[in-house]
């Protein structure tokens, strides 16, 4: 006999005009002055234990960027709104609606607004997961030394698409 206390009671949060969705808060981004990062915002859309993942959405205005990061934990991402540039480990790409991109464990990313539009992008991780590293000064120096990528971090990377 199936255990029915045991499942989750079924949810539908209606899409709202501008990337919102009923019931759900816009937040910051991430505590001001805890990293670098520019006008960006964050929705939780979807948590629930049994998935053991969170679904979440975040938008940049233009020129914004996310923070340069490595964790433990995987990201799977799905870009659902504008343009942007994203940079995965050793390699910097542009990347538009429903593009896919997997980030990897322990990985440098980081995504940019690179469009004159809003970008924003789903993202799902575990529920449970690790705090993000920032890069020292020496594995930044290191990541600098590739020209993409150091145009890339100043927000250059118009200039070489």
């Amino acid at each position: 006999m199936a255990d029915h206390q045991n499942r989750g009671s079924a949810v539908h949060r209606e899409a709202r005009k501008d990337y919102r969705w009923e019931g759900v808060d816009r937040l910051a981004y991430k505590e001001e002055g805890s990293a670098p990062f520019k006008d960006i915002t964050r929705q939780v859309l979807i948590t629930d234990a049994h998935l053991a993942c969170e679904m979440r959405y975040f938008e940049m205005g233009p020129g914004g960027y996310s923070t340069l990061e490595r964790h433990e934990h995987v990201h799977g991402v799905m870009i659902f709104r504008g343009r942007g540039h994203c940079l995965v480990g050793d390699e910097v790409r542009a990347v538009s609606e429903r593009d896919l991109v997997t980030i990897p464990p322990w990985t440098w990313h980081q995504f940019r607004a690179t469009g004159d539009e809003p970008f924003g992008f789903l993202c799902m991780v575990n529920s449970e997961r690790d705090r993000p590293q920032l890069p020292s000064p020496e594995e930044l120096e290191a990541l600098r030394q590739n020209p993409r990528i150091a145009a890339f971090l100043d927000g250059r990377i118009r200039e070489l698409d």
